[in-house]
């Protein structure tokens, strides 16, 4: 069946999103995914919704079994990703609840398996390439519907996905804003990766919770304020859902 993946992060785990929907648990041989798949429809579209972290956040950044997730989302017949994703903003213009269409990303991750491809049979190597990592046509969807819906939103971005579940030091900070990218989260890079070597057009949106710790007169992040941004803007992570998916 041609679905089309969800998979949510901080916050977006609501099944109430779906009708006619239908939990599964899911087995791969990279072991379980994060959560069951709840499977549903959002107009009319067969969807599956992943949540990344576990129902209950159980699941540190460095922890998701990103290999297992992507994997369950494919054995599903997920032919299209969507993933959205809480983020630190890394410049000035970048607002906190604003969305950024992400285009770019720089792995800083150091401990996660990134790749199917443990070993290469004979004559048989797989190099994906990454130049980029994000699906065109559901880039210019998720455009497309916040722009219609007047969201404040970004059409493009670079996230540089770090390992957690810590934040940032300041000098950590400052690098990534020099290195050019534009926000900061600890979850999108290998899901970008696995999906592209999957064969799976995936595409994120990212909101910008916070300003990381560069900016000294803000105060620095914390999880609480992460989750406190989310929760006040999550309808409008829904409601783009719902407008991107049926025109998917």
């Amino acid at each position: 069946m041609n679905r089309i993946g969800i998979i949510g992060g901080s916050g977006l785990d609501d099944p109430r999103l779906l009708g006619d929907e239908k939990v599964v648990e899911a087995d791969t041989p990279w072991g379980k995914p994060a959560s069951p798949l709840t499977l549903g429809e959002i107009g009319g579209r067969p969807v599956v919704l992943l949540s990344r972290h576990g129902k209950e956040h159980t699941h540190t950044p460095t922890g998701v079994n990103y290999r297992a997730n992507i994997h369950a989302l494919r054995e599903q017949g997920c032919t299209r990703i969507i993933a959205t994703t809480a983020c630190g903003s890394l410049r000035e213009e970048i607002g906190k609840g604003d969305f950024v269409i992400l285009d770019q990303f720089i792995d800083f991750t150091r401990h996660r398996p990134v790749t199917y491809y443990e070993e290469f049979a004979p004559g048989q190597a797989r190099h994906v390439s990454l130049a980029d990592p994000f699906d065109g046509e559901l880039r210019e969807k998720l455009i497309r519907a916040a722009s219609e819906l007047g969201i404040p939103f970004h059409p493009r971005g670079t996230v540089v996905t770090i390992e957690g579940p810590r934040f940032s030091t300041r000098a950590e900070s400052n690098m990534f804003r020099l290195w050019g990218a534009d926000v900061i989260n600890m979850t999108v890079a290998p899901e970008a990766i696995l999906a592209r070597e999957a064969g799976i057009p995936y595409a994120a949106v990212a909101m910008s919770t916070d300003y990381d710790c560069w900016k000294t007169d803000e105060p620095p992040v914390t999880f609480e304020e992460i989750l406190e941004t989310f929760a006040q803007n999550v309808e409008k992570v829904k409601q783009l859902l719902l407008m991107t998916i049926p025109a998917v």
